[in-house]
């Protein structure tokens, strides 16, 4: 079977039989459909004949090295959508080059009160105000302990990152104590790790990007991954919201580059409802981040901005709902790229179309 063929009947499949059912479970509810996904990523990672099955209806993508790790595609799955850890020796199987797990805090947390997801499907977007819900740092260093994934041995065939977030329940003021214990459960685990303080569903979170809180959060984490291992630290990436200012971005850029930052992601979701339409424009008044197409532009262009200013790889994330899409976002400087929510609409044929596009 063909590339192009493999991506026709996923396609096919998908948008035809799985999505409609997909978007039917619990009376229409995105988070049933989640833990649903979730459900089956844990099957398939745990069923090695099903996940060889996978495999080969996936097209690989071309390798790249980008800050000291090889990915075997350019293709990513965002944070957010395996919060656990449970799916991870399924991810690439589905052809993605790496997964980000979490985002995940030092303390436990439930998140934020149901319902907590909206999909906006004429706009092809998700609004989400999950608020970290995870069942804390040590448990995921348990399950990846468990799953045999250790930094650098590819025992998921694939690069893990892991994203860091801030516990509600800790002062903003002890904020780099809190990423600091879960770095410390989970950099034996993680390729590289994501510093997230761009989500805008934890209370004065996004304040954290402020230049001086930003310089001591970030100087903090290098310095511990040089703690960890002198030879090789465990690279720390930043991850951006779409919604700063440039001369905002240029302060994190500032601080990024003078503390040792291995890369950043742009973008996160955006507050944002601009991009909204039709029967849509009624969700614009939920509480939380919006994602996919609404976003394709401006995180394309805060990542061109950001790649005409420094030499930190960026990974591209946001609004990426075609193989245009990506290789727009990778033209405009980014080294990577993930997907969130055109994974939701497009499902594992745009994977394929990414990789086979990318070459």
């Amino acid at each position: 079977m063909t590339a192009g063929l493999r991506t026709r009947v996923l396609a096919a499949g998908y948008g035809r039989l799985l999505r409609p059912v997909l978007f039917r479970l619990g009376g229409g509810d995105p988070e049933v459909a989640h833990e649903r996904t979730l459900a089956a990523a844990q099957t398939l990672a745990r069923v090695r004949p099903l996940r060889a099955a996978a495999a080969g209806l996936h097209v690989r993508g071309t390798s790249r090295r980008v800050a000291g790790i090889d990915f075997p595609g350019p293709v990513g799955l965002a944070a957010g959508l395996d919060k656990f850890g449970v799916g991870v020796h399924a991810w690439g199987a589905l052809g993605f080059s790496h997964v980000e797990l979490g985002t995940v805090t030092a303390h436990a947390q439930p998140g934020n009160d149901q319902p907590r997801l909206f999909r906006a499907r004429e706009s092809r977007g998700i609004i989400n105000r999950m608020g970290f819900n995870n069942p804390g740092a040590a448990a995921l260093a348990a399950t990846l302990e468990r799953a045999g994934v250790r930094r650098g041995n590819r025992a998921a065939g694939i690069p893990i990152g892991i994203s860091l977030g801030k516990s509600k329940v800790t002062p903003l003021a002890e904020a780099t104590g809190d990423y600091l214990t879960s770095f410390g459960l989970l950099a034996p685990h993680a390729d590289y790790v994501a510093v997230n303080v761009s989500s805008p569903n934890t209370p004065g979170l996004r304040s954290l990007q402020d230049a001086d809180a930003l310089q001591q959060l970030v100087a903090a984490l290098v310095t511990a991954a040089r703690s960890f291992d002198a030879t090789d630290p465990v690279p720390v990436f930043v991850k951006v919201a779409p919604d700063l200012t440039f001369d905002a971005l240029e302060d994190v850029l500032s601080v990024c580059t003078a503390a040792g930052a291995g890369g950043l992601i742009a973008t996160n979701t955006t507050l944002s409802r601009d991009g909204l339409v039709g029967a849509d424009r009624a969700l614009a008044d939920e509480a939380g981040g919006l994602s996919g197409a609404p976003l394709t532009a401006r995180a394309r262009e805060v990542v061109g901005w950001l790649a005409a200013r420094t030499e930190l790889p960026i990974i591209g994330v946001g609004g990426i709902m075609s193989g245009d899409d990506a290789l727009a976002m990778m033209d405009a400087g980014a080294a990577l790229i993930q997907l969130y929510t055109g994974y939701v609409y497009r499902g594992p044929a745009l994977v394929n179309e990414i990789n086979e596009r990318a070459r």
